[in-house]
């Protein structure tokens, strides 16, 4: 892990080749963490999206069964403005997505599937960044996120996910990024051009920020300030901000 000076936070590890972003709906990913997503993917990284739901109760004015095609059509054309071209779903409904067994396996059988070194979620806290109110689906998906990393490598856990589809076991997830927390224990550096990806991966959901009546929504002044913040945490320009969840602990044991 890289060294921070006083008062700064830490650098996100690097040093990994797969990782796995799973959240609630289109546009989660989008709001901060496709910046650094898109400097990954900059550097050779492979990573994969995983959504519970395809946002369809998310625009009051559009019928959930039209919603949800577009919704998933902004979140694949925002996917790929970050070097994303894995985007899959689930069949959870948008709004009442429950922290389940079920969607545990769920994610475990994607964890399995695509054997990240690193997982991406997004705050499971009852307050966001700010101080808002969490909405019920992140908190759900994100504390079954942090369940499912370990499951993946426990054969006994969902072992029909290894006789039946033939998973076996992955226990190589070194730690979960977690996105918009209040208390966030590193940062990733994403000036420059990581930050222009990301801005161009929210403004692919022009059909969703319209409807949350947002006609003349611009996501770049927004992202800029979101991302300067980070940067003043951690002495760069701009930076996205994560809690590292260990789950292999970096260097020898505290005790040794």
């Amino acid at each position: 892990m890289n060294a921070a000076p006083a008062g700064r936070l830490p650098t996100v590890p690097e040093d990994w080749d797969t990782a796995l972003a799973v959240v609630a709906h289109p546009d989660d990913i989008e709001y901060g963490a496709a910046s650094a997503v898109a400097r990954w993917t900059a550097q050779g990284k492979s990573i994969s999206y995983l959504l519970a739901s395809r946002g369809e109760a998310g625009i009051d004015a559009i019928d959930p069964a039209e919603a949800a095609p577009l919704r998933e059509a902004e979140e694949r054309t925002g996917a790929r403005a970050v070097g994303v071209e894995t985007v899959e779903f689930l069949d959870h409904h948008d709004g009442v997505i429950e922290n389940s067994v079920e969607l545990r396996r769920e994610i475990t059988r994607a964890i399995r599937t695509h054997r990240p070194q690193v997982l991406i979620t997004g705050n499971y806290d009852v307050k966001m960044f700010g101080g808002m109110t969490n909405q019920a689906d992140h908190r759900a998906v994100g504390l079954a996120t942090l369940d499912a990393a370990r499951d993946a490598g426990n054969r006994w856990i969902f072992p029909e996910l290894i006789s039946e589809e033939g998973l076996e076991p992955w226990g190589g997830v070194r730690f979960i990024l977690v996105a918009g927390t209040a208390t966030p224990s590193h940062g990733v550096d994403v000036t420059g051009e990581p930050l222009r990806r990301g801005i161009e991966s929210l403004r692919a959901h022009a059909q969703y920020t319209t409807g949350l009546g947002r006609a003349s929504f611009d996501p770049e002044p927004f992202l800029t300030w979101f991302a300067s913040e980070g940067g003043a945490a951690t002495g760069v320009v701009s930076a996205v901000l994560f809690d590292v969840h260990w789950i292999v602990p970096p260097g020898p044991p505290p005790w040794v």
